[in-house]
């Protein structure tokens, strides 16, 4: 199936629009089944032409082609597809699949843990994204877990220490990071420890060195936009 350059990805709470190869629709998947490409997300033109506008969020490049993220507006699709039903359908185009894998979110988990003078702690970051660079203790939460343990769990993993949490609510920040649209969620928690550093154990292959910074020192060496956001709370 030859696929246009330019579409628009139209969701509505959980609904995209789907299109045949004429531009014809909508069009539903069946989740599981195999055999030829039939369907897409339409073109801009083909969207004009069923009489919709729509709200553009954001514009991707997905394997090559250039993916318009839009709100439609109209009243809820009900005939349209859910988007969840869309990733098992081999009818449906491996770009419209990649789009809707690419739109669900990543979420992280993080924690500022203060000593009693007030530091923050940071660890030096030997694999992921940040090699070689300063962030809090987190990282991606398991499928089944809530943020609250999630960090918790991280921090033990990172650092070895056993930690409780604050009762301030966590900092939620959002951000894209780069043109594949890939939309990252991180809930940064705050806790309190007294604990001695020796009883501190690095993560081996993950986590380098740790030091303790003040709130301002720990801005500037922090290199996620997540963890910026959360240590301007200190």
């Amino acid at each position: 199936m030859e696929h246009p350059p330019r579409v628009l990805y139209l969701e509505h709470d959980g609904k995209v629009l789907l299109v045949d190869s004429d531009g014809n629709g909508p069009h539903k998947p069946v989740m599981n089944r195999v055999g030829n490409t039939k369907f897409r997300f339409p073109t801009h033109d083909e969207v004009e032409k069923m009489g919709i506008t729509w709200e553009s969020k954001n514009t991707f490049n997905i394997l090559g082609y250039q993916v318009t993220k839009a709100h439609p507006e109209v009243e809820w699709p009900k005939h349209w597809a859910w988007k969840d039903e869309c990733i098992s359908d081999d009818a449906v185009h491996p770009i419209a699949r990649e789009s809707i894998y690419r739109s669900i979110h990543r979420l992280v988990s993080k924690v500022m843990v203060l000593n009693p003078q007030g530091q923050v702690l940071m660890g030096k970051i030997e694999r992921g994204h940040f090699v070689g660079h300063w962030t809090l203790p987190g990282g991606y939460m398991d499928h089944d877990e809530h943020p609250a343990v999630g960090c918790v769990r991280e921090a033990f993993e990172e650092m070895g220490i056993e930690i409780e949490l604050s009762e301030d609510a966590p900092v939620i920040t959002q951000r894209i990071f780069t043109d594949e649209g890939i939309s990252f969620v991180s809930f940064t928690y705050k806790s309190n420890w007294d604990g001695n550093d020796s009883e501190i154990k690095l993560k081996a292959n993950e986590i380098s060195e740790f030091e303790w910074l003040a709130p301002a020192e720990a801005i500037s060496r922090a290199v996620s936009g997540f963890d910026v956001e959360a240590l301007k709370l200190l």
